[in-house]
């Protein structure tokens, strides 16, 4: 008996499961149960698994009979008419969708020419077997499967118009690229979902070429002058909030210029570049640390000796410029909240200027930060003058097995000269030997090579260099949100030790690896350095081994177990002082040893 179950749910068994699955197909097929039940016989567990939960993915195909796709000719001019809609070929059983599970059971073709009497159904174009990002990837069946997931995950980081009103949005961060273009090489996809009026890239000229090493391990070069012509320029905007709440006992917060006598008044600097109001204007130029708004609140607690003092019952809690940032005021927007309070919002603009380690990539997964900018006079160029934008790797094709892109650049080439735009969909694209024909004809070698003479020394180079045009994307992985040093700077109340983020001014941690690491160098003693974040003096009692305490009226330590006792001051690790008082909360009583 072959187990039955309905969304995971077992409702039975059955002796003869074919019979039941061609028979559910068949009333689906003929409109006598939804469209919408997928059914799946999984033999090698014997069992019969029936779907129509919600949030399943599940795709069209044209059904296949005895060899023939019911999918006519006929179907499709009726379509163009509008006499018939897409519902109704899924009434008359001429597509089904299919869930992953069913698709299990399925051989599809990709063309109607692949179609034999094996088949149960053919795709409707074999485009639609990926997702949008992945459809937008050009020559992408010359790719490597994990090349297109890769190279699809990026045009998603990619930077672009994602929006044409960004000037009153308040988005808590975006990047807009300054003069993105339309890909010359483009893909059915791109009309489709009106990618055109929100492009995220550049055409560039790129020549695959190890150029003086700097671009080992996947790095770029990238021509200055290409970059003071404006490629990859963006900016980056941030918003910051900050709200004048109410609270109970008639309390507020007062969004204002702080006075000198509240907690925490940073100095008369640091409020310098507001206005009266507490707001600082449009346009500034801010760098971190800098007071956007100025702002006081209530003290949480409240001692005796604070009003004997006369400091003012409030504390200072400005909003602040984060840490590492800078850029210039965009826009102050006031508003209020759903409770009534006033909300205050300021974005802040920074102009993004390709530097080295910013991170770029192509449309097929082959990314890469930059590694040198070479000055214009220093860059190659090839016999008609042409000097390439971007010069990448060749190391990095052979391994990758990314042949979409030598296509993409071949044709980018093609597309610049003729003066019009590429077809390169997904197993719809124009043919290589096409372009190779095409080529030729206009007056270039037919596999996109170009003799190039050297920048530096003028000489021309032994061997010919495969230039071409490529749509290049700038990510939103920029060196200016990561860089991070310190010093010295804040620790944490708990372990004394530095804190952790860059938007806490946090150290970098010194691991177990990192430590294996200098040790292996051979300098052990480094790690005397590197692991004394948090050293402190405790004191220690020589007799029982706990830890001693300091009487403030007598000026001296003392053991509270044993009374007066010797007592040695010992240099440890404050973290592990404090496992020791953990320890001491689990009942158990660690003692130390002393020796000489």
């Amino acid at each position: 008996m072959t187990s039955v179950f309905l969304n995971w749910a077992f409702i039975g068994e059955v002796k003869n499961p074919k019979t039941l699955v061609n028979e559910i197909k068949k009333k689906r097929r003929s409109g006598k149960i939804s469209n919408e039940v997928n059914v799946y016989h999984d033999e090698s567990l014997d069992e019969i698994l029936i779907n129509d939960s919600s949030g399943r993915i599940r795709r069209p195909l044209v059904i296949v009979k005895n060899g023939t796709p019911a999918l006519k000719k006929n179907h499709l001019r009726d379509l163009e008419k509008g006499k018939i809609k897409f519902d109704d070929l899924i009434r008359k059983g001429i597509l089904e969708y299919l869930d992953c599970d069913e698709e299990e059971n399925a051989y599809i073709a990709l063309r109607p020419q692949d179609v034999t009497k094996d088949h149960t159904h053919m795709e409707i174009n074999p485009l639609l077997m990926f997702g949008l990002s992945s459809s937008l990837i050009p020559y992408g069946e010359y790719d490597r499967g994990d090349r297109v997931n890769f190279g699809a995950k990026m045009i998603g980081q990619s930077l672009g118009f994602y929006t044409s009103n960004y000037v009153v949005r308040t988005d808590t961060k975006s990047n807009i690229l300054l003069y993105p273009q339309t890909p010359l090489v483009t893909s059915v996809s791109y009309d489709v979902f009106k990618l055109n009026k929100h492009p995220a890239g550049q055409n560039v000229v790129i020549a695959l070429l190890t150029y003086g090493g700097y671009n080992m391990e996947d790095a770029i070069l990238i021509n200055r002058g290409s970059i003071e012509r404006g490629l990859g320029r963006s900016f980056f905007f941030r918003t910051y909030q900050i709200e004048e709440t109410r609270y109970g006992g008639g309390q507020v917060d007062e969004i204002k210029i702080p006075e000198k006598d509240v907690r925490g008044y940073r100095s008369e600097d640091s409020y310098s570049l507001l206005s009266e109001d507490g707001l600082i204007s449009p346009e500034t130029n801010v760098g971190d640390g800098d007071v956007l708004v100025g702002k006081t609140s209530p003290l949480r607690f409240l001692n005796r000796g604070e009003f004997l003092t006369g400091i003012q019952n409030r504390r200072e809690t400005s909003l602040v410029l984060r840490h590492g940032e800078r850029g210039v005021i965009d826009k102050v927007i006031l508003s209020e909240t759903q409770n009534g309070d006033k909300l205050i919002k300021v974005t802040v603009r920074d102009k993004r200027i390709p530097e080295l380690g910013d991170k770029f990539a192509s449309r097929h997964g082959q990314k890469g930060v930059i590694g040198l900018i070479v000055p214009e006079e220093d860059m190659p160029f090839t016999e008609s003058g042409v000097v390439p934008d971007i010069i990448m790797n060749p190391h990095s094709i052979p391994s990758r097995l990314t042949v979409g892109q030598l296509l993409e650049m071949l044709s980018g080439k093609l597309a610049a000269l003729e003066g019009r735009k590429a077809n390169a969909t997904i197993f719809n694209g124009e043919k290589e030997a096409d372009l190779r024909t095409s080529l030729k004809k206009m007056g270039f070698k037919e596999d996109g090579k170009e003799i190039i003479y050297n920048g530096m020394t003028g000489e021309k180079m032994e061997v010919e260099i495969f230039v071409g045009m490529i749509y290049y994307q700038k990510l939103e992985h920029m060196v200016a949100n990561k860089i991070h040093a310190r010093s010295r700077g804040p620790v944490t109340l708990l372990t004394k030790q530095p804190t952790e983020g860059r938007a806490n001014e946090g150290g970098l941690r010194f691991g177990e690896m990192e430590k294996d690491c200098l040790i292996a160098h051979g300098a052990p003693l480094l790690l005397r350095e590197r692991f004394s974040s948090d050293d402190s003096i405790m004191p220690v009692c020589e007799k029982c081994g706990g830890m001693g305490v300091y009487d403030w009226r007598k000026n001296k330590h003392f053991c509270p177990r044993c009374g007066k006792s010797k007592i040695k001051e010992v240099k440890m690790s404050y973290a592990f002082k404090l496992m020791l008082d953990e320890l001491k909360s689990l009942m158990i009583l660690p003692k130390l040893h002393l020796g000489e």
